[in-house]
């Protein structure tokens, strides 16, 4: 489905991304892990559009989406929960998932879509016209993973789901995040608590300042990463004597 070669990125003279390449198949959930800094939103915001200092390829179901804008994108079928959630403060929980349908809006579709949502995420219908400012950090989670649900993607990119919130609601965003993928969501996560990611991915990559230095199965990360290494000040992630 997606498929990410030879990627560049760069903010000025700081280079972000040095050649990575990865892909996502249909029905996958695969984690991008790495340490802070690592490049990790940055491959997000180029997939995505939001960052288009960019060179190589990135291409959707075979069509190149490199350098399109947001909005194209999000027509092609991309949808990106990003780090923080940035949900409308001011705005009523209904009126941030309707702003999440704009590329699809139609009145009984919408209705149905709005539905769906509220029986997956049951404490947004009982917020539903609450502003989204006034949420919890977890209902804000639920409520922009809603929001980017609602435009049916084909891939949905989630930036740190689980960050800043409470060991419980961390639990129930990560069986949320297990559920899209049983119900045939296409998933890519970025996620620092790489132990949990690794309990649900399909395949992860790990991400070292800005190159991939390791593509697998969880088991084969285990086995060949270390993972203390790889975030917190490892050369390359190589094997030592820390595993999860």
């Amino acid at each position: 489905m997606l498929t990410v070669t030879d990627l560049h990125a760069s903010y000025g003279a700081i280079t972000a991304l040095r050649g990575i390449s990865l892909d996502v198949k249909e029905g996958e959930l695969i984690a991008l892990l790495g340490a802070n800094g690592a490049g990790k939103s940055t491959t997000l915001k180029s997939i995505t559009g939001v960052h288009r200092q960019v060179k190589g390829a990135i291409a959707l179901s075979g069509e190149s989406i490199a350098n399109k804008t947001p909005e194209a994108i999000v027509k092609k079928g991309i949808s990106l929960v990003p780090e923080g959630r940035d949900i409308f403060g001011g705005l009523t929980v209904e009126e941030n998932l309707r702003l999440g349908a704009y590329t699809c809006y139609d009145r009984t579709k919408y209705r149905k879509d709005l539905q769906d949502m509220f029986e997956l995420f049951p404490i947004l219908e009982e917020r539903r016209r609450q502003a989204g400012g006034l949420l919890s950090g977890g209902e804000q989670q639920q409520l922009a993973i809603a929001r980017a649900l609602m435009s049916h993607p084909k891939l949905l990119l989630l930036d740190e789901p689980s960050l800043g919130l409470s060991p419980t609601m961390v639990d129930q965003i990560f069986v949320l995040i297990k559920s899209l993928h049983e119900r045939g969501t296409t998933i890519l996560l970025v996620e620092q608590n790489a132990e949990r990611a690794l309990e649900i991915v399909d395949r992860a990559y790990l991400l070292t300042n800005g190159s991939i230095t390791f593509a697998g199965t969880p088991e084969s990360l285990r086995s060949q990463v270390d993972i203390v290494d790889a975030y917190f000040g490892g050369d390359d992630g190589s094997k030592s004597e820390v595993v999860l």
